[in-house]
């Protein structure tokens, strides 16, 4: 019997991004950006639970990243689409990153992933936004 995860956030990106770039891609040097929209759209989701985060991507979403939150030192964000979707870095005790791109209300994500690593690893205080 395993432990259960309460699912804090399980989705795709923001569809703001989809869409913007789509009006993007209506010039031709637009289309590749409304290309990886798309390519995100279909494939890339998010699970972030109490014990770990999980990012699936790549083509047909065959990539699969898990990461607890011991393993992490560092999240920087960027906000996109006047603040209403963000990307995020996740840096990892080895060196690995990991991107989330176009991650919905990523703020409130950001405040929810730092108390999951204080919780798990008090040392790291100050983590970069």
């Amino acid at each position: 019997m395993g432990i259960r995860e309460e699912v804090y956030y399980e989705g795709g990106p923001h569809v703001g991004d989809l869409i913007t770039s789509i009006l993007i891609g209506f010039t031709v040097l637009g289309i590749p950006l409304a290309v990886g929209s798309i390519v995100r759209a279909l494939w890339l989701r998010f699970r972030i639970t109490d014990r770990r985060i999980s990012v699936t991507g790549g083509w047909q979403g065959r990539d699969r990243n898990d990461v607890i939150y011991s393993e992490i030192v560092k999240v920087v964000t960027v906000p996109r689409g006047f603040g209403l979707w963000g990307d995020m870095v996740l840096t990892l005790r080895n060196g690995t990153r990991i991107e989330m791109r176009s991650v919905p209300k990523f703020r409130e994500v950001y405040d929810y992933i730092n108390e999951r690593i204080a919780a798990k690893n008090p040392a790291k205080v100050g983590l970069q936004k």
